[in-house]
């Protein structure tokens, strides 16, 4: 069992469920982050595929703004550093990712959402951002460099220099999402995706995202080094 009480993990039939809920916005703090990494090293000994969810109407909102404005200059890096690392290790997890948004991600939620093999909304009122610049903060580089590998040039400026808001439907055509269902259709599609998932060869899988992530697992760990001498110079 996770012992983490903002994550929980379940195993059934070769799938591994994550469940991100804090009773709020589910944002982006360290203890998530150790939750969610928690749970992923529980899938990666099990194997098979992994999906990733919220709470209703909400996947994530995004790191920690109370950390932010506490002051607290090391609790501030270590949330930023963990949330770029495990975007990269998303991205490099030799395991199928699945991502069943259960409701709005913003900023470090639509990384982490980004960050996934396959991404299945709800056709309803959930907003995808990267916020930051309307609230005063410059996108990381590793966060652009997730948002790049899936959207389409005109949506990623739309994106990052214009803090715009996609609705669900606008963010199938920009690239966040791969599909939309009904709330009460979301998990269930995401089990059928994953059962599509565990029929694939699971080494040749691996290898495969290794290969076709290549320079983008390189490139995000040079931008994941520019951003932590950043966040320890406080620019």
């Amino acid at each position: 069992m996770n012992p983490n009480p903002l994550v929980s993990y379940e195993f059934s039939d070769g799938v591994s469920t994550i469940s991100m809920d804090d009773g709020k916005a589910n944002v982006m703090s360290v203890e998530m982050i150790d939750g969610i990494n928690a749970a992923l090293d529980q899938a990666e000994s099990n194997g098979g595929v992994v999906i990733i969810t919220g709470r209703e109407r909400m996947f994530s909102g995004g790191f920690d703004l109370g950390v932010f404005k506490s002051g607290d200059k090391e609790q501030t890096y270590t949330m930023l550093s963990s949330g770029a690392r495990l975007s990269e290790r998303l991205l490099s997890f030799p395991l199928p990712t699945i991502a069943a948004c259960s409701g709005h991600a913003i900023a470090m939620g639509c990384f982490l959402l980004m960050s996934t093999d396959y991404r299945i909304g709800i056709d309803g009122d959930s907003k995808f951002a990267a916020n930051e610049v309307a609230i005063g903060m410059t996108v990381p580089h590793f966060a652009i460099r997730a948002l790049r590998q899936r959207l389409t040039p005109q949506q990623l400026n739309k994106a990052v220099n214009f803090a715009y808001y996609f609705s669900a439907k606008e963010a199938v055509h920009a690239g966040f999402l791969d599909e939309l269902c009904s709330s009460e259709q979301l998990m269930q599609v995401a089990m059928t995706r994953a059962a599509d998932a565990l029929k694939l060869d699971a080494a040749a899988h691996t290898s495969s995202k290794l290969r076709l992530r290549e320079v983008l697992l390189q490139d995000i760990a040079k931008d994941i080094e520019k951003d932590c001498k950043g966040w320890r110079g406080g620019s």
